[in-house]
């Protein structure tokens, strides 16, 4: 399993700037749902995640504690995308 940084955080990255703004419309206007605040939550939560999970994969030099990394890495960003995609 290969870890493809430069494409994935470019993917990510765009995700992360519509959620940010649309998090910000929300919080700005005032009119989030409770739903839409606990979507948030969660993205935040995947974020912060996803960014201790990628400091953790660089520094990382045994291959099977990388290999674990990956795979929560993925996760995240599989469970990131589908959340941009219901939203």
């Amino acid at each position: 399993m290969g870890w493809d940084g430069d494409a994935l955080a470019g993917q990510m990255e765009e995700i992360f700037e519509r959620q940010h703004a649309l998090a910000d419309a929300r919080a700005f206007s005032n009119t989030s749902t409770a739903e839409e605040r606990g979507r948030s939550a969660k993205f935040e939560s995947l974020r912060v995640s996803r960014s201790r999970i990628m400091t953790q994969l660089s520094a990382a030099t045994n291959p099977s504690h990388r290999a674990v990394l990956e795979r929560a890495l993925k996760s995240i960003n599989d469970q990131m995308a589908a959340d941009e995609a219901n939203s």
